[in-house]
């Protein structure tokens, strides 16, 4: 079903897309918590069915980048609907959503800018089609669409887990009792961490801003100003930043536990997949690139 739309046609189907995916998933999350099943892993499944829809669709259109936008759409939404489902609205979760919503609004915005609409695939998932037409779509399914679903899930556990805790009137007392110097060095560092989030964010708007406007001076060219002079990929520094500022707003009171692994999957799936794929297509691509490789950090 390969066909043009406008971007205006293209933004509003998938935005039904997604509201389609959405209700979904919230009808499939209370099906299964009236069944007793523990909510995070009834979120986790609703997760996966919306990430199915989502993909089926990228069928429909034969475009995988159908799936693009799910990434910065679904985390603040689901703190959002998680602060109304646990009717928690402490100190650190109202940060959380300052930050997430910062750089969710952030993501998408460029998502927007960038999209040329639904008949247009991005030039990496072609070459998937292209190269592997017989595993193309255990690729799909499997590697372009749940797992980047799985790890964005594993990044978020340390921010639902923020739920369960946070500064109501009893946890100050309760941090009070234990000393002034606990409250202020507790209250230090979730600020830190909400700090590096926005930050973080900031950082992928900045570079967002200077890359867009130097590829319309310069088509074809790699981007070597700015941010991009010392870092060749700040805006996947700023993506990995972000997860890691928000486990460290958990780890102030949930302490340091297995749920650091959804920053270190974040990071891995950075450094080990997506920018070796990014560079191989810039070195390809992009002359003189190679030298710029050699010459500048991989992050800022």
């Amino acid at each position: 079903m390969k066909k043009n739309y406008s971007k205006a046609c293209s933004v509003a189907l998938i935005a039904a897309i997604y509201v389609l995916a959405g209700v979904a998933g919230v009808l499939f999350f209370n099906k299964l918590t009236s069944m007793a099943v523990n909510p995070i892993w009834a979120l986790l499944w609703a997760d996966v069915l919306a990430t199915g829809i989502v993909w089926l669709f990228g069928l429909l259109f034969e475009n995988v980048s159908v799936y693009d936008p799910y990434w910065s759409v679904f985390p603040p939404v689901v703190f959002l609907l998680w602060a109304f489902y646990t009717h928690t609205w402490s100190v650190p979760v109202i940060l959380l959503l300052v930050a997430s919503w910062y750089w969710g609004w952030r993501l998408t915005r460029n998502w927007f800018i960038t999209f040329k609409g639904i008949g247009n695939e991005d030039g990496r998932y072609t070459q998937y089609r292209s190269k592997h037409p017989l595993l193309f779509h255990l690729i799909n399914f499997f590697g372009l669409n749940m797992m980047p679903t799985f790890v964005v899930f594993a990044a978020m556990l340390p921010g639902l887990k923020m739920f369960e805790w946070g500064f109501s009137f009893l946890g100050v007392y309760h941090l009070c009792q234990e000393g002034i110097y606990t409250l202020l060095t507790t209250t230090i560092h979730l600020c830190i961490g909400f700090l590096v989030c926005i930050a973080a964010a900031t950082i992928q708007l900045i570079a967002d801003k200077q890359i867009h406007v130097f590829r319309a001076a310069n088509p074809g060219q790699y981007c070597n100003v700015g941010l991009w002079k010392h870092g060749r990929h700040p805006n996947y520094f700023g993506e990995i930043m972000f997860w890691w500022g928000i486990w460290m707003m958990y780890c102030v009171l949930g302490g340091i536990d297995w749920f650091i692994c959804g920053p270190i999957a974040m990071t891995a799936l950075f450094v080990g997949i997506s920018i070796p794929l990014m560079e191989k297509r810039q070195l390809q691509n992009k002359p003189g690139y190679a030298e710029y490789r050699k010459q500048t950090r991989m992050f800022i």
